[in-house]
């Protein structure tokens, strides 16, 4: 059995404790649901996609379900568990690593054709956003697709956020040679008062230096 977690990134603050009932929430709303603004953009053919901060795993064994080659990269222990377990025989393999540096993924050479960001990036620092999306493009295959959302609004007691507009989003993919293929805004699925969400896919070059 796996040891519970004594060493968590700060960015995960909240989420060991709430692993059953975030599991349920994000289990409650479908991969379609939440992607459908980008939904067009992800490829139909199988290619390897990786999910960071895979949470219960409900868009990874979707995304597997699809035919793709899914990682999905889980930091905190108790989702992971969880996730391993509601999507048990999907294919999905999963990698206990965490942002802004994602070092065990980073150390296989491996390269993906789409990185999945679910509510995940305003979860970083500014400092750890300039690491990250570095980290992100490194893990990218060249014209590869990275699906990422940022929420807004008030902070869930217990958890670290920080209001991250599009903008400097945009602005950071682009030092990295990232370009924007899409922005968007949605409502909340699960109709929280005053939260709403930025939709992002960014392309990398399709020739790499």
């Amino acid at each position: 059995m796996e040891a519970q977690q004594t060493d968590r990134p700060a960015s995960t603050a909240g989420y060991g404790e709430a692993a059953e009932q975030l599991a349920a929430q994000y289990e409650a709303v479908t991969f379609a649901e939440v992607h459908r603004e980008a939904l067009h953009l992800f490829p139909e053919r199988p290619v390897d996609v990786l999910d960071v901060g895979a949470g219960s795993g409900r868009d990874a064994a979707a995304l597997a379900g699809l035919g793709h080659r899914v990682v999905a990269a889980e930091p905190t222990a108790e989702l992971r568990r969880i996730g391993e377990r509601l999507h048990a025989g999907s294919g999905v393999r999963w990698v206990d690593d965490a942002l802004p540096a994602l070092p065990r993924l980073g150390a296989t050479g491996e390269r993906f054709d789409v990185v999945l960001l679910t509510a995940v990036w305003m979860h970083l620092a500014a400092d750890e956003r300039t690491r990250a999306m570095a980290a992100l493009t490194g893990l990218l295959a060249p014209a590869g697709r990275l699906f990422l959302s940022l929420r807004h609004g008030p902070v869930p007691a217990g958890r670290r956020m920080y209001d991250v507009s599009a903008e400097e989003t945009v602005e950071l993919a682009g030092t990295c040679g990232l370009r924007p293929v899409l922005r968007t805004e949605r409502a909340d699925l699960h109709g929280r008062s005053g939260v709403h969400w930025t939709v992002l896919v960014l392309e990398r070059e399709s020739a790499v230096g």
